[in-house]
C-alpha cells in the first residue's frame, strides 16, 4: 500500500476557541456506523438526548439554525465535554484530514474549509511537496473489483505534469489556468473516444505550453457574470454567504463592463505598489495545487476528467473575487489572514455539500460557457 501527503499534512492542529469560526455548523456531518451503533446504546440521560438529537434514518446530526444539536454556546462540543474525544464519530475526529481511496493507495490532505488548514496551506512559500511511503499491507481485491487501474495510473501521470506547469513561477498564472484546462480537456477528448493510452501526454502538453492564448476584460466581466448565475444556483450552507453573493453581484455585476475594469485595474496597481504581486500569485498557485490534488484523480470512478480541472480554476476565479470586492468595499487589503478568510468562507459553501459539488460537475459538464474556447478568453488577463 502507498500513501501519499503533502509536507505540511503534519503541521495541522486544531487551534478550538482560538478558531475564527466553528466546523460543527452550517453542513451535516454524516456519522459512520460504528459510532451510531455506540451512541444508541449509551444509557443516560445523554444517551436520551443522543437518540433524540440524530436523524437515524441519515445518519446524521440534527441540526438547529445549522448547528449541531451538539454544539454548545461556548462553540463547544457537549459529545466531547459528557463522553471524552473517543466518543466523537469518525468525521469530528478527522476533520480536517481528508483521505481519498484508490487500489493500493490512500492520500491524505487537509479540507480548505478548515480556517487553520487554510493558514497553514497558503503560508507556504515555496512550491509545495509531497511525501509518499509504502508499506506490505495488501488492498481486499473485493473492494475494487471494478476499478480502473489502468486509467488511475494514467490520472496519476497527468496530475504530475499538471503539477509541473501550476508550480512554474516563470509562467503567469493566467497562462497556468489556460495549460491546466487545455490539457485536462485533450485528455478527457481522447477518453471520450478510447484514445487515451494512445495519447502521448508528454508531448501534448508542451503542443499546448507552446499556444498563445489572448483574454480581455470584456470576456472576464462577461464570464463571471454567467459564473455568479451558476453560483446562485448552489445550495446556501451559511447567511453570510448569501450575502456575500448578494454583495458580489451589486458591487461588481450589476455595473458595467467598463466600471469593472477599472476596479480590476485599480486592484492590480495596489498590488504592485504593496509589493504583493508575487504572493498573490504563490497563493493561488497554492489554492489551484490543493484542488487539484484532492479532485482531479477521483474522475477514475466518473471518468468527469475536465470537470475536476474547471472546478480547480472556477475555485481560484472565485476567491479572487470575493477579495477584489472586499477590497473595494471594505477597504481590506490583500493579505495572508484575508485571502485565508475568502477561501476556506468559500470552500465551506463547496467541500461541506456533495449536493453542490455534484450540481458544479453537471453545470460544468453541459455548460458551454466552460468549454476551452469559451472559458480561456476570460483567464488571461
Amino acid at each position: 500500500m502507498r500513501y501519499k501527503k503533502p509536507k505540511y499534512y503534519p503541521d495541522f492542529q486544531c487551534i478550538a476557541g482560538s478558531c475564527p469560526d466553528t466546523c460543527c455548523a452550517g453542513w451535516q456531518i454524516v456519522i459512520d456506523e460504528e459510532s451510531l451503533e455506540k451512541y444508541s446504546n449509551i444509557n443516560s440521560d445523554f444517551g436520551t438526548r443522543l437518540l433524540n438529537s440524530i436523524d437515524w434514518y441519515q445518519g446524521i446530526f440534527e441540526q438547529y439554525n445549522r448547528r449541531c444539536s451538539f454544539l454548545n454556546e461556548e462553540n463547544l462540543c457537549d459529545i466531547y465535554q459528557e463522553l471524552g474525544p473517543e466518543a466523537l464519530c469518525q468525521t469530528c475526529r478527522q476533520y480536517p484530514r481528508h483521505v481519498e481511496e484508490f487500489e493500493d493507495l490512500r492520500e491524505y490532505s487537509l479540507s480548505l474549509s478548515c480556517p487553520e488548514a487554510a493558514r497553514i496551506m497558503l503560508s507556504v512559500k515555496e512550491k509545495t511537496e509531497f511525501e509518499e511511503t509504502e508499506d506490505l499491507v495488501e488492498e481486499n481485491e473485493e473492494d475494487y473489483q471494478d476499478f480502473d487501474l489502468l486509467l488511475f495510473d494514467r490520472l496519476e501521470e497527468a496530475r504530475e505534469l499538471i503539477f509541473t506547469v501550476i508550480q512554474n513561477r516563470s509562467l503567469d498564472l493566467g497562462k497556468r489556468m489556460a495549460v491546466l484546462l487545455l490539457f485536462s480537456f485533450e485528455i478527457q477528448e481522447a477518453l471520450d473516444r478510447g484514445e487515451l493510452f494512445e495519447l502521448e501526454l508528454e508531448a501534448c502538453l508542451e503542443d499546448i505550453l507552446k499556444r498563445e492564448e489572448k483574454g480581455s476584460f470584456k470576456a472576464r466581466f462577461r464570464n463571471m457574470k454567467a459564473m455568479a448565475d451558476d453560483l446562485k444556483k448552489l445550495e446556501v450552507l451559511r447567511e453570510d454567504w448569501g450575502k456575500e453573493l448578494e454583495n458580489l453581484q451589486a458591487q461588481l455585476y450589476d455595473r458595467d463592463e467598463e466600471t469593472y475594469a477599472k476596479i480590476r485595474k485599480s486592484f492590480g496597481e495596489i498590488l504592485h505598489k504593496s509589493g504583493k504581486e508575487q504572493d498573490w500569485d504563490i497563493w493561488g498557485e497554492q489554492i489551484l495545487v490543493f484542488f487539484v490534488y484532492t479532485y482531479f484523480c477521483g474522475a477514475v470512478y466518473d471518468d468527469m476528467i475536465y470537470t475536476k480541472a474547471v472546478l480547480s480554476v472556477f475555485s481560484l476565479l472565485w476567491i479572487r473575487e470575493i477579495l477584489l470586492e472586499r477590497w473595494y468595499i471594505r477597504g481590506e487589503d490583500p493579505k495572508l489572514e484575508t485571502v485565508c478568510r475568502a477561501a476556506w468562507e468559500y470552500a465551506r459553501e463547496i467541500e461541506h455539500s456533495d449536493e453542490n459539488l455534484n450540481l458544479l460537475e453537471e453545470i460544468f459538464d453541459g455548460s458551454a460557457l466552460y468549454k476551452p474556447e469559451n472559458f480561456l478568453p476570460g483567464l488571461t488577463i
